[in-house]
């Protein structure tokens, strides 16, 4: 799909894209047996929590071998309809994915995800230039109930801010204080809310403010996250750097695919 200079240029003012129903469901359905295959696999990268222990985030999914790989989202990450928006909106063909992963939201008891930017964290990943983007997925509908995410519009334009190691949760990550954003959220709209049904697509900048709620309904709300950088601006070298799954080492540049719809079929 091609970009019109319209949509360029909101992603360049508001930092983020929404593309609704860009998959098809018979796409989704591939995605979420996939999902649920890896959720059961024991190995690192996957995250868990709460008494039963449910899966909260399950990475390195794009990659051709490992015990997370699947050859759907390996298919994904390569499609114009991910790889593809990437490359319009960074303006450069040569891509790698720094990580892939898939967000779990269990029924009841899914967890948050504080007020961050991606950016906060790769950055310390030894990453100089904030010349990345997020393609996300949505596997399941999104709502304000089941812990859509939310975006500050604009909010990309701050540029990295300073953040805390926030260890609420199974996944510990940097993330923003409080006195960060109260001032962040003085500056900017209204956060708006990333709803839709399965299959919408959206786009967003590394830098740009976002965060999720608890998922208060009775099912489940999956989200595939593809996570592109240049191949020019890849990681260098850092004192104990993070795992293989969450800051790729992989830095070849990734071969566009074509529209062929999501199989199970192995990907090249």
């Amino acid at each position: 799909m091609q970009l019109t200079r319209a949509q360029l240029e909101a992603f360049d003012r508001d930092g983020f894209l929404v593309f609704p129903e860009l998959l098809a469901q018979e796409e989704i359905d591939i995605l979420l047996s996939e999902t649920e295959r890896v959720s059961r696999v024991e190995a690192d990268g996957i995250f868990r929590e709460g008494d039963d222990q449910q899966a909260k985030s399950l990475f390195r999914l794009h990659e051709p071998d490992g015990a997370t790989a699947s050859p759907a989202f390996r298919q994904l990450a390569r499609s114009p309809r991910c790889l593809g928006l990437a490359q319009q909106v960074l303006a450069d063909d040569a891509l790698y994915l720094h990580h892939s992963k898939v967000n779990m939201k269990a029924a009841i008891q899914g967890s948050t995800w504080p007020w961050h930017q991606d950016f906060m964290s790769w950055k310390l990943d030894g990453i100089e230039r904030p010349n990345m983007v997020t393609v996300l997925v949505m596997l399941h509908e999104a709502t304000p109930i089941n812990g859509c995410l939310y975006f500050i519009p604009g909010s990309h334009k701050l540029n990295r801010l300073d953040p805390y190691y926030d260890t609420s949760t199974a996944y510990r990550l940097w993330a923003a204080d409080t006195k960060t954003m109260r001032k962040a959220m003085a500056l900017y709209p209204e956060p708006v809310s990333v709803t839709g049904a399965a299959g919408t697509v959206a786009v967003f900048h590394c830098n740009l403010l976002h965060a999720s709620g608890h998922n208060l309904s009775p099912v489940d709300r999956w989200h595939a996250f593809m996570c592109f950088n240049t191949v020019a601006n890849h990681p260098q070298p850092v004192e104990d750097p993070r795992p293989d799954y969450v800051r790729s080492t992989n830095w070849n540049k990734l071969v566009l695919g074509d529209n062929s719809p999501i199989s199970n079929a192995a990907a090249g």
